[in-house]
């Protein structure tokens, strides 16, 4: 049975496997994600099964619009930080569709609950997915945020979850 812990640094070596098998075309290299269990622990978690990494979640407070850039280091979590971002939810095919993504989005809503609103950059298609959460595109976006989510493909799109959201 696969279970949701948190990520540890100690985790990245896995982590890229599964981050290389899922992102093909996203790669992202490990010092981003060894960055993001450094900065903000609570906000990585690893999906384990038999002892063996199957997915994770990466996510942590930024200024509200201001997504780091895809492969880019934070450097450190703003304390002005008033928005939670989603970065990544990851998980390999052989284990979807058992309701594992929920529990780990679920988690990371837990941590969310402390800001205003929360965000992410949704990828392959998966807005419908997000839309479940209450993750829906804003009415606009500027110039620096649609270069940001550009970076993420063309499918990339931004969406948003307000507080009073489900």
């Amino acid at each position: 049975m696969a279970v949701w812990r948190q990520l540890t640094a100690s985790d990245i070596e896995a982590l890229m496997r599964v981050a290389e098998a899922v992102h093909t075309e996203l790669p992202e290299s490990n010092s981003v994600f060894a960055e993001r269990v450094k900065l903000f622990p609570d906000g990585c978690l690893a999906l384990v099964e038999n002892g063996e990494l199957c997915g994770y979640a990466i996510s942590h407070p930024i200024r509200c619009r201001q997504p780091p850039a895809l492969g880019s280091l934070l450097g450190e979590i703003s304390p002005e930080a008033d928005q939670y971002y989603i970065h990544d939810v990851c998980i390999l095919p052989r284990l979807r569709g058992q309701g594992l993504a929920k529990q780990g989005i679920d988690r990371l809503l837990s941590i969310a609950e402390r800001y205003p609103s929360a965000c992410l950059v949704s990828v392959y298609g998966t807005s419908s997915l997000w839309a479940r959460y209450g993750f829906l595109p804003p009415q606009s976006i500027d110039d620096a945020l649609l270069a940001k989510v550009r970076g993420y493909g063309d499918d990339a799109t931004y969406l948003e979850r307000l507080e009073t959201q489900p």
